[in-house]
Protein backbone atom coordinates (compact mmCIF):
# COMPACT_ATOMS: atom_id res chain seq x y z
CA UNK A 1 0.00 0.00 0.00
CA UNK A 2 2.57 2.02 1.04
CA UNK A 3 4.38 1.88 -2.39
CA UNK A 4 1.12 2.38 -4.13
CA UNK A 5 0.64 5.69 -2.45
CA UNK A 6 4.01 6.87 -3.29
CA UNK A 7 3.64 5.95 -6.75
CA UNK A 8 0.41 8.29 -7.00
CA UNK A 9 2.32 10.98 -4.90
CA UNK A 10 4.91 11.09 -7.34
CA UNK A 11 2.98 11.00 -10.58
CA UNK A 12 0.99 13.91 -9.07
CA UNK A 13 4.18 15.51 -8.25
CA UNK A 14 5.30 15.25 -12.00
CA UNK A 15 1.95 16.41 -13.14
CA UNK A 16 1.99 19.59 -10.96
CA UNK A 17 5.35 20.93 -12.49
CA UNK A 18 5.42 23.85 -15.42
CA UNK A 19 6.24 21.84 -18.40
CA UNK A 20 8.87 24.77 -19.33
CA UNK A 21 10.32 21.99 -21.65
CA UNK A 22 7.56 21.77 -23.47
CA UNK A 23 6.69 25.60 -23.93
CA UNK A 24 8.18 27.28 -26.69
CA UNK A 25 7.75 30.82 -28.27
CA UNK A 26 4.94 30.99 -30.82
CA UNK A 27 6.05 29.54 -34.71
CA UNK A 28 4.57 32.61 -36.17
CA UNK A 29 5.41 35.44 -34.04
CA UNK A 30 7.06 38.19 -36.07
CA UNK A 31 10.60 39.61 -34.89
CA UNK A 32 8.84 42.64 -34.62
CA UNK A 33 6.81 41.42 -31.89
CA UNK A 34 9.66 40.04 -30.09
CA UNK A 35 11.60 42.61 -28.23
CA UNK A 36 15.31 41.61 -27.17
CA UNK A 37 17.35 43.76 -24.39
CA UNK A 38 20.78 43.05 -23.73
CA UNK A 39 21.73 42.70 -20.14
CA UNK A 40 25.69 43.75 -20.01
CA UNK A 41 28.27 44.68 -17.18
CA UNK A 42 29.31 42.85 -14.08
CA UNK A 43 28.25 40.84 -11.43
CA UNK A 44 25.43 43.11 -10.03
CA UNK A 45 24.09 43.02 -14.00
CA UNK A 46 24.25 39.01 -13.63
CA UNK A 47 22.82 38.87 -9.90
CA UNK A 48 24.04 37.69 -6.46
CA UNK A 49 20.34 38.46 -4.80
CA UNK A 50 19.00 34.67 -3.14
CA UNK A 51 16.17 33.37 -4.97
CA UNK A 52 12.92 32.96 -3.66
CA UNK A 53 10.20 31.03 -5.26
CA UNK A 54 8.62 34.15 -7.05
CA UNK A 55 11.73 34.40 -8.89
CA UNK A 56 11.29 31.06 -10.68
CA UNK A 57 8.12 32.18 -11.72
CA UNK A 58 7.95 32.65 -15.34
CA UNK A 59 5.80 35.63 -17.45
CA UNK A 60 4.49 34.02 -20.40
CA UNK A 61 5.88 36.28 -22.45
CA UNK A 62 9.00 37.15 -21.08
CA UNK A 63 12.27 34.70 -22.30
CA UNK A 64 15.73 34.61 -21.82
CA UNK A 65 18.81 32.94 -23.25
CA UNK A 66 20.38 30.08 -22.54
CA UNK A 67 24.01 29.65 -22.22
CA UNK A 68 23.86 27.28 -25.74
CA UNK A 69 21.57 30.33 -27.53
CA UNK A 70 18.37 28.28 -26.66
CA UNK A 71 14.81 30.23 -25.76
CA UNK A 72 13.32 29.49 -22.75
CA UNK A 73 11.01 31.18 -20.01
CA UNK A 74 12.81 33.64 -18.18
CA UNK A 75 13.37 33.11 -14.22
CA UNK A 76 16.14 33.67 -12.15
CA UNK A 77 19.07 32.37 -11.77
CA UNK A 78 19.13 33.87 -15.36
CA UNK A 79 23.20 34.56 -15.51
CA UNK A 80 25.77 31.75 -15.97
CA UNK A 81 29.40 33.65 -15.56
CA UNK A 82 29.41 32.22 -11.78
CA UNK A 83 27.64 29.32 -11.42
CA UNK A 84 28.56 29.12 -7.83
CA UNK A 85 27.50 32.12 -6.52
CA UNK A 86 24.84 33.58 -9.64
CA UNK A 87 21.45 34.71 -8.32
CA UNK A 88 18.63 37.39 -8.52
CA UNK A 89 19.67 40.61 -10.48
CA UNK A 90 17.37 43.41 -12.34
CA UNK A 91 16.61 41.52 -15.65
CA UNK A 92 13.78 39.85 -14.71
CA UNK A 93 11.94 42.32 -13.21
CA UNK A 94 12.90 44.68 -16.14
CA UNK A 95 11.69 42.50 -18.59
CA UNK A 96 7.99 41.83 -16.95
CA UNK A 97 7.36 45.70 -16.18
CA UNK A 98 8.65 45.96 -20.30
CA UNK A 99 5.98 42.87 -21.02
CA UNK A 100 3.30 44.52 -18.85
CA UNK A 101 3.70 47.92 -20.57
CA UNK A 102 2.39 46.28 -23.82
CA UNK A 103 0.58 43.29 -23.99
CA UNK A 104 1.32 42.55 -27.92
CA UNK A 105 5.38 41.91 -27.42
CA UNK A 106 7.10 39.23 -25.91
CA UNK A 107 10.50 40.11 -24.55
CA UNK A 108 13.78 39.01 -25.54
CA UNK A 109 16.34 38.68 -22.32
CA UNK A 110 19.88 38.06 -23.40
CA UNK A 111 22.00 37.52 -20.48
CA UNK A 112 25.40 38.50 -20.65
CA UNK A 113 27.44 39.94 -17.98
CA UNK A 114 30.48 38.97 -16.82
CA UNK A 115 31.25 39.53 -12.42
CA UNK A 116 33.59 40.99 -11.68
CA UNK A 117 34.51 42.22 -15.40
CA UNK A 118 36.34 45.80 -15.77
CA UNK A 119 35.48 47.58 -18.62
CA UNK A 120 38.67 47.35 -20.33
CA UNK A 121 37.46 43.52 -21.05
CA UNK A 122 34.68 45.30 -23.10
CA UNK A 123 36.13 45.42 -25.92
CA UNK A 124 36.64 43.31 -29.23
CA UNK A 125 39.17 41.04 -27.99
CA UNK A 126 39.06 41.79 -24.37
CA UNK A 127 39.81 38.66 -21.91
CA UNK A 128 38.12 38.43 -18.61
CA UNK A 129 40.58 35.90 -16.29
CA UNK A 130 38.11 35.30 -13.54
CA UNK A 131 35.15 33.82 -15.87
CA UNK A 132 37.64 32.93 -18.61
CA UNK A 133 35.74 34.70 -21.14
CA UNK A 134 35.66 37.47 -23.59
CA UNK A 135 32.67 39.31 -22.54
CA UNK A 136 32.29 41.94 -25.44
CA UNK A 137 32.44 39.41 -27.98
CA UNK A 138 30.48 36.83 -26.69
CA UNK A 139 27.65 39.33 -26.04
CA UNK A 140 27.50 40.72 -29.58
CA UNK A 141 27.82 36.88 -30.82
CA UNK A 142 24.58 36.06 -28.40
CA UNK A 143 22.78 39.15 -28.91
CA UNK A 144 23.80 38.32 -33.18
CA UNK A 145 22.11 34.31 -32.54
CA UNK A 146 19.24 36.34 -30.77
CA UNK A 147 18.39 38.31 -33.48
CA UNK A 148 17.44 35.58 -35.59
CA UNK A 149 14.28 35.32 -33.91
CA UNK A 150 13.76 39.09 -32.96
CA UNK A 151 14.58 42.42 -32.92
CA UNK A 152 17.06 44.23 -30.76
CA UNK A 153 15.56 46.93 -28.63
CA UNK A 154 17.84 48.04 -25.95
CA UNK A 155 20.57 47.77 -23.76
CA UNK A 156 21.22 47.93 -20.41
CA UNK A 157 24.43 48.03 -18.78
CA UNK A 158 25.76 47.97 -14.89
CA UNK A 159 29.46 47.93 -14.25
CA UNK A 160 32.00 50.13 -12.18
CA UNK A 161 32.91 48.64 -9.17
CA UNK A 162 35.67 46.86 -10.94
CA UNK A 163 37.22 50.56 -12.46
CA UNK A 164 36.60 52.46 -9.09
CA UNK A 165 40.40 52.83 -8.57
CA UNK A 166 42.13 56.43 -8.76
CA UNK A 167 44.55 55.27 -11.89
CA UNK A 168 40.70 54.19 -13.79
CA UNK A 169 38.03 56.16 -12.61
CA UNK A 170 39.25 58.98 -15.08
CA UNK A 171 38.94 57.89 -17.82
CA UNK A 172 36.04 55.84 -17.26
CA UNK A 173 33.12 58.30 -19.07
CA UNK A 174 35.09 58.23 -22.11
CA UNK A 175 35.57 54.34 -22.13
CA UNK A 176 31.55 54.02 -21.70
CA UNK A 177 30.95 56.54 -24.56
CA UNK A 178 33.19 54.94 -26.80
CA UNK A 179 31.58 50.74 -25.52
CA UNK A 180 27.96 52.43 -26.35
CA UNK A 181 29.26 53.51 -29.82
CA UNK A 182 30.70 50.24 -30.61
CA UNK A 183 27.41 48.59 -29.81
CA UNK A 184 25.53 50.87 -31.95
CA UNK A 185 27.83 50.41 -34.65
CA UNK A 186 28.11 46.62 -34.24
CA UNK A 187 23.96 46.87 -34.55
CA UNK A 188 23.80 49.08 -37.41
CA UNK A 189 21.32 51.41 -34.95
CA UNK A 190 22.95 54.87 -34.24
CA UNK A 191 20.16 55.36 -31.72
CA UNK A 192 19.36 52.09 -30.04
CA UNK A 193 18.47 52.95 -26.79
CA UNK A 194 21.00 52.11 -23.29
CA UNK A 195 20.43 52.37 -19.86
CA UNK A 196 23.56 52.37 -17.38
CA UNK A 197 22.36 52.25 -13.88
CA UNK A 198 24.68 53.88 -10.51
CA UNK A 199 26.45 51.76 -8.02
CA UNK A 200 25.19 51.47 -4.79
CA UNK A 201 25.56 53.30 -1.60
CA UNK A 202 26.89 50.93 0.00
CA UNK A 203 29.49 50.46 -2.40
CA UNK A 204 30.26 53.74 -2.32
CA UNK A 205 30.32 54.08 1.29
CA UNK A 206 33.49 52.18 1.66
CA UNK A 207 34.98 52.53 -2.13
CA UNK A 208 35.41 56.63 -2.05
CA UNK A 209 36.41 56.77 -5.78
CA UNK A 210 33.00 54.46 -6.63
CA UNK A 211 31.47 58.56 -6.09
CA UNK A 212 33.20 59.31 -9.47
CA UNK A 213 31.80 56.27 -11.32
CA UNK A 214 28.55 57.46 -10.43
CA UNK A 215 29.22 60.84 -11.22
CA UNK A 216 30.59 60.27 -14.76
CA UNK A 217 27.60 58.06 -15.25
CA UNK A 218 24.78 60.39 -14.17
CA UNK A 219 26.04 62.60 -16.57
CA UNK A 220 25.98 60.24 -19.51
CA UNK A 221 22.86 61.18 -20.80
CA UNK A 222 24.03 64.35 -21.62
CA UNK A 223 26.71 63.41 -23.72
CA UNK A 224 25.41 59.96 -25.58
CA UNK A 225 22.19 60.73 -27.12
CA UNK A 226 19.14 58.15 -26.34
CA UNK A 227 20.74 57.34 -23.22
CA UNK A 228 19.58 57.15 -20.18
CA UNK A 229 21.00 56.81 -15.90
CA UNK A 230 19.05 54.70 -13.42
CA UNK A 231 19.98 55.68 -9.80
CA UNK A 232 20.86 53.12 -7.07
CA UNK A 233 19.88 55.24 -4.24
CA UNK A 234 18.44 54.03 -1.29
CA UNK A 235 18.69 50.24 -2.26
CA UNK A 236 20.54 47.77 -0.07
CA UNK A 237 23.36 45.19 -0.37
CA UNK A 238 23.54 41.62 0.69
CA UNK A 239 25.42 42.34 3.64
CA UNK A 240 29.05 42.26 1.28
CA UNK A 241 28.61 46.29 0.95
CA UNK A 242 28.95 45.32 -3.04
CA UNK A 243 26.00 43.50 -4.28
CA UNK A 244 22.12 44.39 -4.15
CA UNK A 245 19.92 42.39 -2.07
CA UNK A 246 17.21 40.47 -3.83
CA UNK A 247 14.56 42.86 -3.12
CA UNK A 248 16.84 46.10 -4.05
CA UNK A 249 17.80 44.03 -7.65
CA UNK A 250 14.43 43.30 -8.22
CA UNK A 251 13.50 47.74 -8.00
CA UNK A 252 16.56 48.31 -9.69
CA UNK A 253 14.89 46.15 -12.40
CA UNK A 254 12.02 48.44 -12.43
CA UNK A 255 13.73 51.18 -12.35
CA UNK A 256 15.57 50.19 -15.57
CA UNK A 257 12.33 49.42 -17.03
CA UNK A 258 10.78 52.65 -16.49
CA UNK A 259 14.10 54.59 -17.93
CA UNK A 260 13.49 52.28 -21.11
CA UNK A 261 10.32 52.74 -21.56
CA UNK A 262 10.59 56.41 -21.38
CA UNK A 263 13.83 56.49 -24.03
CA UNK A 264 11.77 54.16 -26.76
CA UNK A 265 8.87 56.28 -26.09
CA UNK A 266 11.06 59.14 -27.17
CA UNK A 267 12.12 57.63 -29.77
CA UNK A 268 8.94 57.24 -32.01
CA UNK A 269 8.92 61.07 -31.89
Amino acid sequence: MAKIILTLLLAWVVASMPLLAQVSLPPNLPSEKFHLYLLSGQSNMAGRGRVEPVDQVPHPRVWMLTRDNKWVPATDPMHFDKPDVIGVGPGLTFGKKMAEADTAVFIGLIPAAAGGSAIDSWQPGGYHDQTQSHPYDEAIARAHAAQQTGTLHGILWHQGESDSKPELANTYQKKVTQLIERFRTEFHDERLPVVVGTLGDFYVSHVPDASQINSLLRQLPTIVPYSACVDASGLTDKGDQTHFDTKSARELGSRYADAMLKLESGRKK
